[in-house]
Order: C-alpha cells, then structure tokens, then sequence
C-alpha cells in the first residue's frame, strides 16, 4: 500500500488494522455500515491491488489464461475474470478494464504478488509486460443515491450503464451497478479527488465495501479461498465471469464440462449469522457429517446486528449450516440465485 496515501487516510481519523492493509473505520464503524445501507458512502478500496498488461500480446495472453471473454472487452467496457487452475479452481478473480492498449486488472491485495509472478510464468516469449500499479494508483469505491451528484461536483465522468467505464485524463470511473462506481486515479491526484468526493460522500471502511458486495452477489475470491471453488460454484457465470464460446484457458475442459453435464451442487448463497464469520470459514451440516458443506467467500457486520456473507454451500443440505464443527453455532444460508 501506498505509504503516503496510508498516512493522509490516517490523518482523515482512517484507522487501519495494525500493518495491515485492513482499513476498519474512520471511527464509527456501525454509523458508516448503516451509512451504506441508507446513504452514500466513500471507500478507500485498500484490500484491493492493482496489475497492469500491456504490449501488443497483452490481448490475446489474457484471453488465453481468463476465464472471460478478454478478445471483446472494449474501450468503454468492464467485465469480471476468472483465472484458475488446471482442476478448474479458481486461484483469483479480477475486475477487468481497458485503457487503449493496457489491460487492468483488480484482484484481493493478498493475492496480488503471487498472481502476478504465475502469470509471468506463461509469457514465455509474448510480447507482455505485467507491473504492480498499487503504489501507484489508488482505488475508491462510491455508492449510493448521491453517488452521480457526488462524481458531477468534483468533475468527474458518470457511465450510465453497469459494467462500463468513462476516463478522463489518467482518472477512471467504473460504474458497477445502479448505485455503486469505483473510481481509479494516480495517488499524487487522489487527496484533492477525496475532498471533492467527501462532501456528498461518507467516509467508510472495508467492512462497508464487503457488506456492499454481498448485497450485489460479488464473490472475490482471496488468499483464504483460493483454489476452493470451480467458477459455478460461486455464480461466477452468472456475473458474466465465464464465456463459454471462446478458446482454451487453463481448467477450460473442466469449467465446460461442469456447466454442460449440470452437476454442480454448491452455489452461492448468503448467509446471516450472530457469531463472527470470516472468510475462509469452513461450513458443516449435521445432515451431511462425513463432509464439510461450504466455506465462506466473503463476510462483514451487517447494519441490522450479527454478520453477513457470501459462502458456497451444498445446495441441498443448506437449510441445515452450523459454522466450523457439525455442533457449531447455526447459520442461516438463502440461494442468491434461487
């Protein structure tokens, strides 16, 4: 993380998790959570890290190693990416945007150095360059009903629809869905961009982002669940994060096969819970004892009391999760996608 953009947010009262990149609050952690239920909010997006490829095969390398469709990814446009491995487990999920000819790519900061030196791996002799750009660009997120006033007043573009992206100058604003945008600049611009934002926007921390992505179904994928899951299991297809008409990637045959012969039986669902839940956290079902039943993606507190979470579950013992032991404390889990 960008130590001096670290130290402006801690002087905006921004209080970080030790060394973490963990921004838990700016003080009043229940206020920005119901903040981002009701109002608008502005999100140093810090759990987040940034790669970029570039070079005339940055293209056609993406297209060959993603589970989306890189090849017709426009100018103006956004998509979700899988990247997985060889048994088809997804290894990392990116948000993904062009600018001209450079490719960038968002990811779980916990994953960003060994993500990017895999993918240096299989350049072998393409003409790509892959560069960490997280020290150097930063990302805020924004959502709520004055989100589109809040981006106006400070100058900023506006994309009207879900899943594309305006530029102005080397600043990017990305809209995510009706309410949500994030917003993509150099570090040296973004403490003037963060006043002009704050006065229609609340400051909040990470845990109001994650309660946002929940709402939304978005389940990033991070170090404590890397290679769990197979991209349906999580609804990623249903994000647009897989085509199933382009060429090969790696665990293209399995990701094919699981879609066309219909066997998933894990999908993703969101959990409410009184006891802590994080993710990573592994889910059982007493009706299901030799195994565990789902584990956790993403979590946070919930504005109304307790937790909530996106976790793959196995769709037929889920009116039956207990979290970390077949004794454990019980959840209750709801199919997104019913």
């Amino acid at each position: 993380m960008n130590p001096h953009w670290r130290s402006f947010l801690e002087s905006a009262e921004g209080l970080f998790d030790g060394d973490s990149t963990e921004l838990l609050s700016f003080g009043d952690a229940a206020g920005e959570l119901q903040a981002a239920r009701q109002n608008t909010v502005i999100v140093p997006l810090t759990h987040l890290a940034l790669i970029e490829a570039s070079g005339e095969d940055a293209k056609a390398f993406l297209h060959s190693q993603f589970t989306s469709d890189i090849n017709h990814l426009g100018e103006n446009q956004a998509q979700h990416a899988g990247w997985c491995t060889a048994k088809g487990r997804m290894q990392a999920s990116f948000l993904a945007w062009r600018r001209n000819d450079r490719y960038l790519l968002a990811l779980s900061a916990d994953l960003q150095e060994a993500s990017q030196k895999r993918l240096q791996m299989f350049i072998l002799r393409s003409k790509v360059k892959l560069a960490a750009l997280t020290d150097s660009t930063i990302m805020l997120g924004l959502a709520g009903p004055q989100a589109e006033e809040a981006l106006a007043e400070s100058g900023l573009p506006c994309p009207q629809e879900p899943m594309t992206a305006d530029n102005q100058g080397n600043t990017t604003v990305i809209r995510l869905d009706a309410s949500r945008f994030v917003v993509v600049a150099p570090e040296s611009t973004m403490a003037d961009l963060w006043q002009k934002l704050t006065r229609k926007a609340r400051p909040a921390g990470t845990a109001a982002w994650r309660w946002l992505d929940i709402q939304a179904a978005y389940p990033l994928v991070t170090l404590a669940t890397k290679e769990e899951f197979v991209p349906q299991m999580a609804d990623f297809e249903k994000i647009g994060g897989v085509s199933f008409h382009k060429g090969c990637y790696p665990g293209q045959e399995v990701v094919a096969r699981t879609q066309y012969l219909g066997k998933v039986k894990r999908h993703l669902f969101r959990l409410s819970s009184q006891q802590a839940l994080k993710a990573g956290d592994v889910l059982h079902s007493p009706d299901n004892p030799d195994q565990s039943c789902g584990m956790v993606m993403t979590a946070a507190p919930s504005p109304a009391g307790g937790y909530e979470a996106l976790a793959v579950v196995q769709s037929n013992f889920s009116g039956n999760v207990r979290l970390g032991a077949l004794d454990g404390p019980k959840v209750t889990a709801a199919a997104v996608n019913p």
